[in-house]
């Protein structure tokens, strides 16, 4: 809609029908300047778009220099209205500008604290915002009513994202805002100090350019910058904006948080739907197209998907658009009729496939001459090196740690980890750093862009904000074990200020620990760093010496530490226990260390204060070391799972010592009788009541341990076992426990 030779093009944000119809208008209007909402003070990267190298989706990242936690973001895609003005706007060498609040005052706003620039820029139009709320929340919404639409997407897709004939398009959408707009109160001073900056930035545009301008602004905007104000009352409204000095860039953005589903005001329903309207723009057969994706997509993944199946797919499509009288099938009937024809109306199907399909995995791409923000900067450097590129979907990554390839990706991925930036993730910890392979599940996030910002306070660079920020927590942790974790961290990023710092803060708090489940939980990332050091090319020597400082200090205060537990208290003890052994193991240590920790578990073992869930447990680990012989064992266990000890002493010590290891039973006679005797002595009500503790004890055993077991233990239900008599009930209530433990054990429900 054209006023005084200004043009003003009311548009969607991220709507591919809004950006071709908006491509037309700008090549027949030939502006001489584009002006286009945004922040003012970005306007000189606003050229950059246009770089051959630029690849969205990316964002346009503010933040202020003091605070860089305050991060906003504007993101354009391909299909971006403003993203395909401002390619226009460089290819016809018009002046490109954003008019809007600069970032300053945006970030200044409490208002907008809530909110990225780019949910603010689009708010109007979906959510409304300002101190003072607008009386209209969904003007979209109110439209699509108007018109017998359930929802304002659909309305919007069919009037304008789809529109076979979007020639008056403009003129019409700024009528209907304009009724919309007349029929409402005040809006808040947020939005009236940004509608006010740009009619400024248009007027100040007019006396500066001689020929047709473009304003390219949010469609709810549109009747207010038309409207008749005085320069005097705008600059009033501006006076007082916040001013905080601000720093700008660009950032490669994804394609999944263009999505109105991850949170996004701005967004769209569907990203991938929008890119492949935007990319098949002008094609008759872009339905045929889009199941054509559907078809790739399923036939990678291993499904058989027919020509005559595809064809009865766009049929149904093109049918369900007629019935629900929209111009084109759109991605709901294109969905709907794949759902049918495609996947014999199996919706989980479709669940398969839809984000791949509907979000995308794009991640954009940024030019190398582009003022980036240091650590964003260095990362991109290290992507190179590392070849790995970034995308929103997972993918998994095998890391081979002795090739130097390898090392590097670990190392990289390791030092973002540290920052925050979860860009992979460690899928088999445990196994996976005990071995020279590693295993990663990577998905990147834009926001993981504003937390490399946040840690620019810690160096200018990947290596040296990790040592940093490394170097702050080491300083905070309160605990041996939260140390011995954090020094774990610093050695496998091979972050060498960090761990230099975290040894000696490490040795001289244990120095002063006397706690021993902070000593047993120190154990297992030292002895994980020192075991495979040599994958990683780490020095393990002054490493060493400290573990076995710790495992001789924790063996030594084990037998007071197991002393009168609560529940909480043994369990946790037990899992440290149970950790540190593993670990030791690992290390094989000098054998005085060894005898130290098999004197700390027998100590606990043998005091009669000893908890007898960590009594348990240590017998077990003794048991295992070869310290208890199977007879001395099965005597120990007959023992304490005697008729004369509490049923509740008696149920923790069988706990401690089978958790985790009941396969045990399978294999040796010796304990599973001690085990059967014990059962055997409960009456119905006791066994019943200590199901539960069973299935803990049985849930880590595989189907085909479960199957040995029952045939080991329900195999002699026919006789009772050696050095028992009969119940005088006959035997009933013994065999009624076996009953019960065979559907435990067959993973059958148990009712008492």
């Amino acid at each position: 809609m054209t006023q005084g030779g200004i043009s003003y093009f009311g548009i969607r944000h991220h709507g591919p029908g809004s950006a071709e119809s908006l491509v037309e208008a700008l090549q027949e209007l030939q502006p001489v300047a584009v002006l286009i909402e945004g922040p003012a003070d970005a306007s000189p990267l606003l050229p950059l778009l246009a770089s051959p190298d630029m690849k969205p989706p990316v964002a346009l990242l503010c933040y202020p220099e003091d605070d860089p936690s305050a991060t906003r973001f504007w993101p354009f895609a391909e299909f971006s209205p403003e993203y395909q003005a401002a390619l226009w706007a460089v290819a016809n060498k018009a002046a490109l500008r954003f008019i809007d609040l600069p970032s300053a005052a945006r970030l200044a706003e409490k208002a907008s604290e809530s909110l990225t620039d780019a949910d603010a820029a689009e708010a109007e139009i979906t959510e409304g915002q300002g101190e003072e709320p607008m009386r209209i929340q969904d003007p979209i919404g109110t439209l699509a009513r108007a018109a017998g639409y359930e929802d304002g997407e659909s309305w919007w897709s069919d009037i304008i994202e789809q529109n076979p004939e979007p020639g008056p398009i403009f003129a019409a959408i700024a009528d209907a805002m304009t009724t919309l707009r007349e029929g409402e109160g005040a809006i808040g001073k947020f939005e009236a100090m940004r509608e006010a900056h740009m009619r400024l930035e248009i007027a100040s545009a007019r006396k500066e350019f001689d020929g047709p301008l473009a304003v390219v602004c949010g469609a709810w905007h549109v009747p207010a910058l038309q409207a008749a104000h005085t320069h005097k009352s705008d600059q009033v409204l501006l006076k007082g904006i916040g001013r905080r000095k601000t720093t700008m860039t660009f950032a490669p953005w994804t394609g999944p948080r263009l999505a109105s589903g991850y949170g996004y005001g701005a967004g769209v329903v569907a990203p991938g739907w929008c890119k492949h309207l935007w990319q098949t723009r002008g094609q008759d057969d872009a339905s045929v197209l889009w199941l054509s994706r559907i078809a790739t997509v399923l036939r990678a993944k291993g499904h058989m998907i027919s020509t005559a199946s595809l064809i009865e797919a766009e049929r149904l499509a093109r049918a369900l658009a007629a019935i629900r009288e929209r111009p084109k099938p759109g991605f709901e009937e294109l969905r709907d009729a794949s759902i049918a024809a495609l996947f014999n109306g199996e919706a989980l199907l479709w669940k398969m496939v839809e984000a791949e399909l509907l979000l995308g995995a794009d991640v954009g791409e940024i030019p190398s001459d582009t003022p980036l923000a240091p650590l964003i900067d260095d990362l991109q450097r290290n992507q190179k090196a590392a070849r790995l590129k970034p995308e929103a979907l997972e993918r998994e990554l095998s890391v081979d740690l002795r090739s130097e390839s390898g090392l590097f990706r670990s190392t990289l991925l390791h030092r973002l980890n540290v920052l925050g930036v979860n860009w992979g993730r460690l899928t088999d910890i445990g196994r996976s750093r005990g071995t020279f392979r590693e295993r990663w599940m990577l998905a990147w996030q834009p926001e993981y862009a504003v937390r490399l910002v946040e840690n620019l306070v810690y160096g200018p660079t990947i290596e040296k904000a990790a040592n940093g920020r490394l170097i702050q927590m080491i300083g905070t942790a309160s605990t041996l074990d939260a140390l011995a974790t954090l020094v774990q961290n610093a050695i496998t990023a091979a972050l060498r200020e960090a761990s230099a710092a975290g040894l000696a803060a490490l040795e001289e708090k244990a120095g002063h620990s006397s706690e021993c489940l902070e000593l047993l939980a120190s154990v297992p990332p030292l002895a994980d760093i020192i075991r495979y050091g040599e994958a990683r090319k780490t020095e393990t020597e002054r490493l060493a010496g400290l573990l076995e400082r710790l495992i001789i200090e924790g063996s030594i205060a084990l037998p007071y530490a197991a002393r009168d537990l609560d529940a909480q208290a043994a369990a946790a003890l037990m899992g440290a226990l149970r950790k540190a052994d593993e670990a030791i193991k690992l290390v094989e240590p000098d054998e005085h260390v060894l005898e130290a920790w098999r004197n700390g578990l027998a100590a606990a073992l043998d005091s009669s204060r000893s908890t007898a869930l960590v009594a348990g447990c240590a017998a077990h680990l003794l048991y295992e070391a070869g310290c208890l012989s199977a007879e001395a064992t099965a005597d120990l266990l007959g023992k304490r799972l005697s008729p004369g000890t509490p049923v509740a002493d008696a149920a923790a010590f069988f706990e401690g010592f089978f958790s985790g290891a009941g396969q045990r039973l399978i294999y040796d006679e010796g304990l599973r009788g001690a085990v059967d005797g014990w059962l055997a002595s409960l009456d119905e009500e006791a066994f019943i009541a200590h199901l539960p503790l069973l299935r803990r004890v049985f849930s880590n055993l595989d189907s085909m341990e479960r199957r040995r077991l029952i045939e080991a233990v329900l195999g002699k239900r026919a006789s009772l076992p050696a050095g028992l008599t009969p119940a005088p009930d006959g035997g009933e209530a013994w065999r009624r426990h076996f009953d019960l433990l065979g559907k435990l054990l067959a993973g059958e429900p148990s009712h008492g």
